[in-house]
């Protein structure tokens, strides 16, 4: 009989409707536009990071030539018949004739990221009337007048106990290693891994 009792409390809980979600919402949440909801990050911030790690990403530098208008032009009118900056640039085949011969005759192509800015030819004077700096603001400091109480240390000193000989190769952090990781400085600076049994500094 217990057992036949405790089945019916059992079925009835399974056929009782459940109680809809909305309706366990909160009045703030069901406002458009509640401070409660948050906004997803925009494109703009997203483009804003981008362009703040621009010098990271590998790209050549270029400074253009005192002759650029005069180059331009005269590929201009070779591939287009005409070098009115107004002209506009909408076939794709003369688009790329026109991209590949201003970057045979600057070694500067247009990066695939602003091919689609690329509308008239004012666009691609304006591009190729733009230097490329690559050099990272750490290394700029180098030629900068510092103030005297700033000091740059442009090269990293890691510790090594075969070169570190001044406290005979012992170290302040005796349980942390100076690993190099990447792939770019693994031949420039040399690692070492720390013994993390005693004697710590053997």
């Amino acid at each position: 009989m217990a057992a036949l009792m405790r089945h019916g409390v059992i079925q009835t809980v399974r056929m009782r409707p459940a109680t809809h979600v909305l309706g366990l919402a909160t009045k703030a949440g069901k406002k458009k536009g509640s401070p409660d909801r948050r906004q997803p990050p925009g494109i703009d911030s997203t483009a804003q990071s981008i362009a703040a790690k621009g010098f990271l990403r590998p790209q050549n530098s270029y400074t253009p030539p005192s002759d650029v208008e005069n180059k331009l032009d005269g590929v201009f009118e070779k591939i287009l018949g005409s070098s009115n900056g107004d002209t506009p640039v909408g076939d794709l085949t003369q688009k790329f004739h026109l991209c590949s011969a201003c970057a045979k005759e600057f070694d500067h192509p247009i990066p695939n990221s602003l091919l689609h800015t690329i509308e008239t030819l004012n666009d691609i004077k304006k591009f190729y009337r733009t230097p490329v700096d690559t050099i990272t603001p750490l290394d700029r400091m180098r030629d900068m007048e510092l103030p005297e109480n700033l000091h740059v240390q442009f090269d990293y000193h890691r510790f090594l106990p075969e070169t570190d000989t001044m406290f005979k190769g012992q170290t302040a952090f005796n349980r942390s290693s100076t690993l190099v990781t990447g792939l770019k400085y693994k031949k420039k600076y040399k690692g070492h891994v720390q013994s993390q049994e005693w004697p710590l500094n053997s």
